[in-house]
């Protein structure tokens, strides 16, 4: 009795442990388990899975549990974490960037244990403890077989033209919701610092009824089906491996301006294998982590993401090459948008918009 009562109250006490909205999976040590390393991360299984495999081939007695969450829960899970001084996970990986820099501005990471390539950008790390490990535009995705092919928008301009159709186009675009998103917040925020069209498109939004998601994945998928004709400001990352398995999808690289994230790592401070998720993140900085990265994974490399876009044709507008990137840097310039004050200012204008246009 008093055995099953300690399994009960170990089981209990796991359950509890773990992060509310978590989705873990675990790659178990393919020489058997001698430590485990946690990875707190956004980054959809299926892209990042062969970082962890070749991981493993090197360090084949750590277990790996990959912890994927949406980016607020993640960046919300790991600042509690750490305010209360206890584990949540050895390395977090996301594409909230301005959430991974407040995530160091407060004491929440530690420096990195090996040397930074010197031929990454400088735009791409921050304090040696946190940096980008990926480059990742954020692109206009469409229906190939929605939109004729003198119809595609090649640019912001093109893209609040055609949305004056408002009946043809109602409740049939798709973006980020904003609110739940963090990486849809920073690719709005950025545009609205750097897009004179910024509030046309916001309004065009609105009066066509955007279909707000999540995550790239979902909008993606209903351009796919049909269910959208054109999505604004999805992962390029992700709709480039979609395209590879499903021509239907039309990708544009918008040429006014490409805005370029990269997805950030940091060794938490209160991690317990700190050892392992330093060599995480050096193998994905390493000559073979950009390999992975530029394989079928689309994620492509911080260091040699920009070069290979550039020879992928789409077959849709400007290539990628012609995209005029705009890397997002990773600087405590990004926390601006954090504010709770501007934050609050910039969401009511979003709400405005929708609310004006019928939008849901």
């Amino acid at each position: 009795m008093i055995r099953f009562i300690l399994c009960v109250s170990a089981l209990f006490a796991l359950l509890h442990a773990l992060p509310a909205h978590a989705n873990d999976t675990v790659f178990d040590a393919p020489d058997g388990k001698a430590e485990t390393l946690i990875i707190g991360s956004v980054t959809d299984l299926e892209h990042i899975e062969p970082l962890i495999q070749e991981f493993q081939r090197t360090n084949p007695t750590t277990e790996v549990v990959y912890r994927q969450m949406t980016s607020l829960d993640l960046y919300g899970a790991a600042a509690e974490a750490c305010e209360e001084r206890r584990f949540f996970a050895d390395a977090v990986i996301s594409s909230a960037i301005p959430e991974q820099v407040r995530l160091v501005n407060d004491g929440c990471s530690e420096p990195f244990r090996f040397a930074l390539p010197p031929d990454l950008p400088d735009w791409a790390s921050w304090r040696n403890e946190l940096v980008g490990l990926t480059f990742e535009p954020a692109v206009i995705v469409y229906d190939r077989e929605g939109l004729e092919p003198d119809e595609v928008p090649r640019n912001r301009f093109e893209l609040v033209d055609l949305l004056r159709q408002t009946e043809r186009f109602r409740g049939r675009i798709g973006t980020y919701d904003i609110e739940s998103s963090g990486v849809g917040y920073i690719f709005a925020f950025e545009d609205a610092a750097q897009a004179s069209t910024w509030g046309r498109l916001l309004e065009s939004l609105g009066q066509n009824r955007a279909q707000l998601f999540c995550c790239s994945s979902d909008v993606i998928d209903g351009v796919r089906t049909g269910r959208l004709v054109l999505g604004y400001n999805v992962l390029g990352s992700y709709a480039l491996a979609r395209q590879q398995e499903d021509p239907r999808i039309g990708i544009i690289f918008p040429s006014d301006y490409t805005l370029a994230l990269s997805r950030a790592a940091l060794v938490s401070r209160h991690a317990r294998n700190k050892r392992a998720a330093n060599a995480l993140i050096a193998l994905a900085l390493s000559d073979k982590g950009q390999e992975l990265f530029s394989g079928p994974s689309r994620l492509f490399s911080s260091m040699s993401g920009p070069e290979m876009l550039g020879r992928i044709d789409t077959g849709d507008g400007p290539s990628a090459e012609a995209a005029a990137f705009r890397p997002i840097g990773l600087s405590p310039a990004l926390l601006v948008g954090l504010d709770q004050a501007k934050r609050k200012a910039f969401l009511d204008q979003w709400r405005k918009s929708f609310r004006a246009g019928g939008g849901e």
